[in-house]
């Protein structure tokens, strides 16, 4: 009975902070309202029995790429005034999609029902399950494969990322390493004697 009880709660709070991700004004406000989204988002997969999905979610978003993005938005400087322009010019496109997601729930549930469900209601898992050993299960035995070749693909897109971000340029100026390094304290330092002066 508590289960249904805190799903609707954390499910609220959930829907409560994606409106604020939308509606507030300031871009770190928006972006701590997503913090709180993704933290409720967890909660309800842990309801749901998916811890890793759960941890994950908090590690890689909440505690990665949201850090990222709060330091960015620290970083520059936004002009809150132009965001408040371009709110209301976006407005029919944002009114449309939220239509269209809106209709989408609303046949899903019609469909329910009407008794159309081939999915079964699924079963509360027995003691000392876990579904991260069933993951990692899988991902190396029946998708060893695809799991090898999606790191691969990742690597290649981390090569090419340095590549880009290491290619030469016009006007850049780069450490040279090798100068740095036997560079001796003569050719940085001179001291010069002068004769001391006396005050007046």
């Amino acid at each position: 009975m508590i289960v249904p009880v805190l799903f609707y709660v954390f499910a609220g709070v959930l829907v409560i902070a994606a409106l604020g991700v939308i509606t507030a004004r300031n871009p770190v406000h928006c972006a701590l309202f997503l913090v709180v989204a993704f933290f409720n988002s967890a909660v309800i997969w842990l309801l749901l029995e998916a811890e890793f999905l759960a941890i994950t979610l908090l590690i890689v978003y909440v505690g990665a790429v949201m850090v990222l993005w709060l330091f960015v938005l620290m970083m520059l400087d936004i002009d809150a005034t132009e965001l408040r322009e371009g709110f209301t010019r976006y407005a029919p496109v944002g009114a449309l999609i939220a239509l269209v997601v809106i209709a989408q729930i609303a046949l899903v549930v019609w469909v329910r029902k009407l008794g159309l469900t081939t999915e079964p209601i699924p079963v509360p898992k027995p003691q000392g399950y876990s579904n991260t050993a069933e993951l990692g299960h899988l991902l190396y035995t029946k998708y060893l494969y695809p799991f090898e070749v999606a790191a691969v693909i990742l690597l290649v897109a981390i090569v090419a990322a340095i590549t880009l971000t290491m290619r030469r340029r016009v006007g850049q100026k780069v450490q040279d390493i090798n100068a740095q390094v036997a560079v001796r304290a003569a050719d940085r330092i001179r001291i010069v004697k002068m004769d001391a002066e006396g005050g007046k």
